[in-house]
């Protein structure tokens, strides 16, 4: 029996990573500092960070594979230090450890927001070489580094593969993870003060199925884009006004103006309050960036087959404006999960 380690493990997508290959008969183990809601018997849960060396070791005993997904998400942090410490340093130690022990496959997980370029064609990269001063602030910098890393490991010889997913929704968000913090912010607005660009949204339950066909299928130093579709955020808005039966305004706001409004509230944050702002510059300079990307690869490589966007979109908002719901333990997995329209498939033939 193939027994796997996830870092991260607690986060939206890890659990349902851990569900779903927990559905396969894996033996799980988890490492995170956040325990998940309840400790099923299925997974052993090892409580700490990605940057002790000494249980990161630990945690990988008698392991044949290592998912790595934990780091810092979010556009602000009090200590800017801290993206890089945490997503490059972390990712540093848990491959170097992983080598170390000698295990057999390593999966690094990456972010859709360092494909994108400044360039005014905004066509976004697949393969090609990402270089630091490209990336709009400290998050996507410290990820982009991250993948190097990875990509410097796998060009050494060591089996690294790299999933890549866009931005992922579903309920049962109790981390509130960037895509799950914009529906719920314009859920509660009433005047839509927006961006006009396209979002990449996948099922949350669909990325992590592409990240074990990416472990399973992928090839080394490769990168695989686990996306969904590709809808403008003024669809979204539609979708979540339709749902929540609110009437509500929408402007449509320049770019440079939000970069600077966003710039002063997160100097305000910085310096006075301390406290997370509404908006980032950097998250506006991604927005402003973005573009479709092609699943393309995945689909080939790796028989990747994502659902639609627009039922998971609605299941979704209609979790957030329930605050009623319960949160199961780990997230349902694909196989037991109504799903729309979706081609049935097996995870790993």
């Amino acid at each position: 029996m193939t027994r796997v380690l996830v870092t991260g493990g607690s986060g939206f997508i890890g659990k349902h990573l851990v569900a779903a290959l927990i559905a396969q008969g894996r033996q799980v183990r988890v490492l995170d500092l956040q325990p998940p809601p309840r400790t099923l018997p299925q997974i052993e849960y090892v409580g700490g960070s990605v940057l002790d060396r000494d249980l990161v070791g630990r945690a990988m005993d008698e392991v044949d594979e290592v998912y790595h997904l934990a780091g810092l998400p979010g556009m602000w942090l009090p200590r800017k230090a801290d993206f890089h410490t945490v997503n490059c340093g972390g990712t540093e130690i848990v491959i170097e450890t992983a080598r170390k022990r000698g295990i057999k496959r390593f999966l690094h997980c990456s972010t859709e927001s360092i494909l994108f370029r400044a360039s005014p064609s905004m066509v976004p990269v697949a393969d090609d070489a990402l270089l630091p001063d490209d990336m709009p602030g400290p998050y996507t910098r410290s990820k982009m580094l991250a993948d190097r890393v990875a990509m410097q490991a796998a060009a050494s010889g060591y089996p690294v593969v790299i999933g890549c997913p866009t931005m992922p929704v579903g309920p049962y968000d109790h981390n509130v993870t960037p895509p799950t913090a914009m529906l719920r912010y314009f859920l509660g607005q009433r005047l839509h003060l927006h961006l006009d660009f396209v979002v990449n949204l996948v099922d949350v339950r669909d990325a992590a199925e592409g990240l074990i066909l990416a472990m399973e299928r992928g090839r080394a130093g490769h990168r695989y884009v686990l996306g969904g579709e590709s809808i403008p955020l003024t669809r979204v808005l539609e979708i979540m006004a339709e749902i929540s039966g609110r009437r509500v305004w929408r402007i449509q706001v320049n770019g440079k103006v939000a970069e600077i409004v966003t710039a002063t509230l997160e100097f305000i944050a910085d310096y006075v309050t301390r406290r997370p702002p509404s908006g980032t510059a950097e998250g506006v300079r991604i927005a402003l960036r973005a573009g479709a990307l092609s699943i393309e690869k995945a689909q080939r490589e790796l028989g990747y087959a994502p659902g639609p966007v627009e039922p998971v979109l609605r299941e979704t908002i209609a979790h957030l404006l329930d605050a009623g719901h319960n949160q199961p333990e780990w997230g349902s997995t694909p196989s037991t999960r109504p799903r729309p329209f979706h081609v049935e498939r097996r995870v790993g033939g």
